[in-house]
């Protein structure tokens, strides 16, 4: 892999709110306070949505977006943002991985810094082989999100990566490539499900552990799934 920052945290509904100018979240609560670190994951974001909110806060903070349909990185040109799971031409989005912006991980990217990347220990779990240490799950979440950093974070200072809320990567869902290759992405692939990594409040340790892999519909909007981003 190139080198890529990796975002510590969860994307919070402060963040959302501050970009999009609503709050999505089944688990909303009043954002807290700029100097606390401890924040609560927004939930009930789409893919297509997650890549809205990618390009429209790049061009807030002055980036180059990553993401383009037709030509234009201007998602008002796109046309109407799928609602249902109908083949829609926002499936053609492409992603200029080398743009200043920010974007979903791929899921290489993910899986690589979930694991702790040149830091790796080889844990089950990102950052420790107890999932309670962590990671918000079943047995633990009371049935909901939970602020970001709460939980021990891993080798790289990373929170949240399993446990909390599932995370959207770029992805399509597909098998791995037999051949050791360079930046590999399954964005091009066959199929529409969007790879999603991670666990969540809902999963069992089974499900959290990090080389788990799960797919979800790009249009799902669901209170379990958020996610993190990246950017060169």
């Amino acid at each position: 892999l190139e080198n890529y920052y990796i975002a510590k945290y969860e994307v919070t509904q402060e963040e959302w709110i501050a970009v999009m100018g609503t709050n999505p979240s089944g688990f909303s609560s009043k954002p807290v306070i700029k100097e606390k670190q401890a924040k609560r994951p927004v939930e009930q974001v789409s893919w297509y949505d997650a890549v809205l909110y990618c390009n429209a806060r790049s061009r807030l903070e002055g980036l180059t977006p990553c993401y383009s349909l037709g030509g234009t990185t201007d998602p008002d040109e796109w046309g109407p943002s799928p609602l249902e799971s109908k083949k829609s031409q926002w499936d053609s989005i492409s992603c200029d991985m080398q743009a200043s912006g920010y974007r979903l991980p791929t899921e290489a990217e993910w899986e690589y810094a979930a694991r702790g990347g040149k830091k790796s220990i080889n844990y089950s779990y990102s950052g420790y082989n107890t999932v309670e240490i962590v990671a918000w799950y079943e047995h633990n979440s009371i049935a909901k999100t939970h602020e970001s950093g709460k939980k021990k974070p891993n080798e790289l200072g990373i929170y949240d990566m399993t446990g909390n809320v599932w995370e959207w990567c770029f992805d399509r869902y597909g098998g791995y490539q037999k051949n050791a290759i360079s930046n590999p992405i399954n964005g091009l692939s066959p199929g529409k499900d969007r790879v999603v990594r991670g666990g969540s409040w809902a999963s069992n340790s089974k499900v959290c552990l990090v080389t788990n892999r799960n797919t979800r519909n790009p249009t799902d909007r669901v209170d379990s799934v958020g996610f993190r981003l990246v950017k060169r």
